[in-house]
């Protein structure tokens, strides 16, 4: 892999959605666009929490990027953010959450908005325009 894509990439894209076939198609885009060293897939919100408290306890890379779905049995993106916000706020500066979901609701577009945990709010699926759109506007990659 040449200097230039590497320079393009961020360390670690968690996809967090219930759903395994958006996963597998969200993951071939990050993986097709050379946007991550490395995917992590958690299929439910709980999932993600512990992953992240658990790098955080060894001391280890957390995720920069993590594209959350709304709609998950269980805890749903919603009260994911909620639970993210009560991590400790150092791991708040180091991670950028992007709300990937199928809903155009205007009250989820709103809401989203108003959560400062939340850094975009965009609706599936992920295309490989939306994730430079989003690697540009978040962590300076072009």
């Amino acid at each position: 892999m040449s200097n230039e894509v590497m320079n393009r990439q961020v360390n670690c894209i968690m996809l967090v959605d219930d759903n395994k076939v958006d996963n597998f198609f969200h993951e071939r885009v990050i993986r097709k666009n050379h946007a991550a060293k490395h995917v992590v897939i958690k299929e439910s919100a709980e999932e993600a929490l512990a992953y992240i408290r658990q790098k955080d306890q060894n001391g280890e890379m957390h995720p920069d990027l993590i594209f959350l779905d709304i709609n998950m049995p269980g805890m749903n993106g919603w009260e994911f953010l909620e639970e993210y916000t009560a991590l400790d706020e150092r791991l708040h500066c180091k991670m950028i959450v992007v709300m990937l979901t199928t809903s155009e609701n205007p009250d989820d577009m709103e809401k989203a908005e108003l959560l400062g945990a939340l850094s975009a709010f965009k609706t599936k699926p992920l295309t490989g325009d939306m994730l430079e759109e989003v690697l540009e506007h978040f962590f300076d990659i072009h």
